[in-house]
């Protein structure tokens, strides 16, 4: 499955789970952003953590929206983005 029909069925489950693992603010970028997905694509998404959020909470959410989605996801947050694109993937990502 394309991971912009998964994101696009899940919409609402994914901002629940963001929630429950202390991020917030869940953003899309990469391929399926621009729909140049594909089926061996995998779903590029971007979260604030909230303060006390911890790197379980973060892998504990990448894993809950694999198993969701059934995609393979990128998760991410600001920090996690190399300098040299950082800039430019803040003003691409689009808000679920």
């Amino acid at each position: 499955m394309k991971p912009s029909i998964a994101l696009e069925t899940k919409r609402t489950a994914i901002r629940d789970a963001v929630g429950r693992f202390r991020s917030t603010n869940v953003r899309v970028f990469g391929s399926t952003r621009f729909g140049t997905d594909r089926e061996d694509s995998d779903l590029d998404l971007l979260v604030d953590p909230l303060p006390g959020a911890t790197l379980f909470d973060l892998g504990g959410l990448q894993v809950e929206l694999e198993e969701m989605l059934g995609v393979l996801v990128d998760l991410l947050t600001p920090g996690d983005l190399p300098a040299s694109f950082r800039a430019r993937v803040l003003a691409d990502a689009v808000p679920l």
